[in-house]
């Protein structure tokens, strides 16, 4: 099972959670076929996370921030939020703001 969680973005209104849960849900590819979830992959959208359960087929946690940061410049905000994986040994990402203030202080030195 992986998760997204979005709740920074979304206490701010700056995305739609159900949005993006219908992207994966088109985007997401079965047996080489967008879309074609069926059985074997279930998203899900809990309050401000979404999950992507694979249960038949091998899933990739790279293919799913692929999806992500493919979702977030469709959306214009691609310049204000990146994905990170929150923990290394779980499946679990996590959409944070850039810290503008830091790279404006490393400009300057």
């Amino acid at each position: 099972m992986f998760v997204i969680d979005c709740s920074k973005p979304v206490e701010d209104k700056i995305m739609d959670i159900a949005s993006l849960k219908k992207f994966f849900q088109k985007r997401i590819k079965v047996a080489g076929k967008p879309g074609a979830l069926e059985d074997s992959v279930t998203v899900t959208c809990d309050k401000n996370k979404i999950s992507v359960t694979a249960n038949e087929t091998s899933f990739s946690k790279r293919f799913l921030k692929y999806l992500a940061k493919k979702y977030l410049k469709k959306n214009n905000v691609r310049d204000w939020l990146r994905v990170i994986s929150s923990n290394k040994d779980q499946s679990v990402y996590e959409l944070k703001y850039f810290n503008i203030a830091e790279n404006k202080a490393d400009e300057e030195e």
